[in-house]
């Protein structure tokens, strides 16, 4: 598997000694190959480094970039770090966030008892990241006439998709939250992989509906083979029909909302209050035992 890298994002940066008296905070990327995801990644990065002048933020990637999380802690247990927050840069909690991570993060501490590593939890749904989506909408909404009201059109939110029931509800969840706030005249969910319905089912069934206008949100984070595939599957869809008339809001991509719903999941994380992340799990159980952050 090729593997790109960006020097910019490098775990190897220098720690100072100052920096180096609260946890270091591994940011973690989903990775791609495709150089645009990774540029908006690095933008993302910065602006968390600028959002905690106070902290080291490194980073590391899932897959398909380096470094690899197990590297990137190895990186700095080796500059002296001993204690991390692993904070995702992940909207969903599927099978990354509730077996992979852990168990990286598991080996980890076996190979480094001394080193204390916290996991925060996935981005999921948020006030911050709702406004996000939002203004997402607003802008695509400059595609429809004049005369385009929301109480007369169709939302349709497209998430990831996959095996995880939990991270297809939070979708789910969010399509609701946005539909009903934003005042659309019916709203529904659909996924770009492995999950019912697909993007083409989707529209194909808003399409009986009649309505007007359809508007299209990706709830995805950053440019990569999904993005591109939903939009083809929008391009194909109206190249089919005339109606309804379709727009495609952005993904989310990097934005200070995204920099401040991550700055709660660092908070609750460090502060013992991080959410479960698997509600049909048994005891529906925390990531870690955690270790409070002393101030």
């Amino acid at each position: 598997m090729r593997v790109l890298t960006q020097n910019h994002l490098a775990s190897s940066m220098p720690i100072s000694p100052a920096q180096n008296a609260l946890p270091t905070v591994l940011l973690v990327g989903h990775g791609t190959r495709l150089a645009a995801g990774l540029t908006e990644f690095a933008t993302l990065v910065a602006q968390v480094r600028q959002a905690l002048p106070e902290r080291t933020v490194q980073t590391a990637f899932l897959e398909l970039a380096a470094p690899d999380i197990a590297t990137a802690l190895e990186q700095l247990w080796q500059q002296g770090v001993r204690r991390v927050t692993v904070l995702p840069a992940l909207l969903l909690a599927a099978g990354h966030l509730k077996h992979d991570i852990p168990a990286l993060l598991e080996s980890a501490r076996a190979r480094h008892p001394e080193m204390t590593i916290i996991l925060a939890a996935e981005l999921g749904v948020h006030t911050h990241l709702l406004h996000v989506a939002a203004a997402r909408i607003a802008a695509a909404e400059a595609a429809f006439a004049s005369h385009y009201q929301r109480q007369d059109s169709l939302l349709l939110v497209v998430g990831r998709g996959g095996a995880d029931p939990d991270a297809n509800a939070t979708v789910a969840r969010a399509t609701r939250l946005l539909g009903e706030t934003l005042g659309f005249a019916w709203m529904e969910t659909a996924y770009a992989s492995r999950a019912m319905p697909s993007v083409e089912q989707a529209l194909e069934q808003l399409r009986r509906l009649e309505f007007p206008q359809l508007l299209v949100l990706p709830y995805l984070l950053f440019a990569g083979r999904l993005a591109r595939q939903i939009e083809a599957t929008v391009t194909a869809f109206q190249q089919r029909h005339d109606q309804p008339q379709v727009a495609l809001a952005s993904y989310l991509n990097a934005d200070p909302g995204v920099v401040a719903t991550l700055l709660v999941r660092l908070e609750e994380a460090e502060s013992g209050r991080a959410p479960p992340n698997c509600w049909l799990c048994p005891n529906r159980a925390r990531r870690d035992p955690v270790d409070p952050v002393q101030e």
